[in-house]
């Protein structure tokens, strides 16, 4: 028998979005409509391993890990929100709109999309799209979206992949983090390393203009975007995005306000770098293990993709 739990050294999908944040408390209400209400850890201190990822020497800050209070199979992954507290922390990197290299969102699954976009917006939340729907090749999967701002700008995606969900017992609201969209410069490319990394299904792929975007980019042209979205069987999707012509660089800084990272957990991370080493791919920095006391762990460590983001590979234990 295969040991299929080992076969990409236990590394299990996208675990969370990394999102920094200027004001935790607005935050934390905020991610809490969206169902994030389940907080694994609340940790402020140091932060070892992150010398190569920020440039810098030391680095503090606040980090509270959010899971979702309703986890699905269309929405299994988390939040974390950072407040860095020993330094000024930078912001959304001017110009971005979606899809330049740099993170461009969270999305998250909610069944019946529209109508919670609209209580949203009728709550006070700053609508950036209408709800709009579209069928995708190539399988023709019928998806409705909208996205929202947080408190501090980050595009959040609201998603509903509504023939996936056909006939699942769901309540409607909110579920988990489904993807994580990012800006590349050869989808190619990312796709093979990614499949590399547990990332072996594909639900759609598409290559156009996509119009609802179009005023985010203003004054630039929109560019046509490529993209696809790369599945793992054990946790949340990715989603590579290509521009053509290529967009600016829109990375910005390790810890910046909004969307900066993502990271791919692992059941044991021991496991999962010697995985990433057996296969030519080098840390950045130390790994790193932050105690949160109880005998609760936090474990992560950074590597570099091939469009030079720094990803995270994480095991938390609390």
């Amino acid at each position: 028998m295969v040991d299929t739990t080992r076969r990409h050294g236990t590394l299990t999908g996208l675990d969370h979005i990394g999102v920094g944040v200027s004001d935790m408390a607005a935050s934390l209400r905020f991610y809490a409509e969206l169902g994030f209400t389940d907080a694994a850890f609340d940790y402020s201190g140091p932060l070892p391993g992150l010398t190569a990822a920020t440039g810098q020497d030391d680095t503090e800050a606040r980090v509270v890990f959010l899971r979702t209070a309703n986890p699905t199979v269309l929405g299994r992954s988390s939040i974390k929100l950072v407040q860095i507290t020993n330094r000024e922390q930078s912001r959304v990197p001017e110009g971005q709109a979606w899809g330049e290299p740099g993170i461009c969102e969270v999305c998250v699954h909610v069944n019946q999309q529209a109508e919670f976009y609209r209580k949203l917006v009728a709550g006070g939340r700053t609508g950036l799209m209408e709800p709009n729907e579209a069928d995708l090749p190539p399988y023709e999967t019928h998806c409705g979206l909208s996205y929202v701002a947080d408190p501090d700008g980050a595009k959040i995606e609201l998603i509903e992949w509504s023939t996936l969900e056909a006939g699942w017992p769901v309540e409607p609201g909110p579920q988990g983090v489904n993807h994580v969209a990012f800006g590349v410069s050869d989808l190619d490319r990312t796709r093979e390393f990614y499949r590399g990394l547990g990332f072996t299904g594909q639900l759609f792929e598409s290559d156009g203009y996509f119009e609802p975007m179009h005023p985010w980019f203003h004054p630039r042209t929109p560019p046509r975007q490529r993209m696809m979205l790369l599945t793992s069987p054990l946790g949340g999707a990715l989603e590579p995005v290509q521009h053509f012509p290529p967009s600016p660089d829109m990375r910005g800084e390790w810890g910046h306000l909004g969307t900066f990272e993502f990271a791919i957990g692992a059941r044991c991370i021991d496991s999962a770098l010697e995985y990433l080493a057996a296969n030519g791919i080098e840390l950045v920095d130390e790994p790193a293990t932050i105690d949160l006391g109880g005998g609760a762990t936090w474990r992560y460590a950074y590597f570099r993709d091939p469009d030079d983001l720094y990803v995270c590979v994480t095991e938390v234990r609390a």
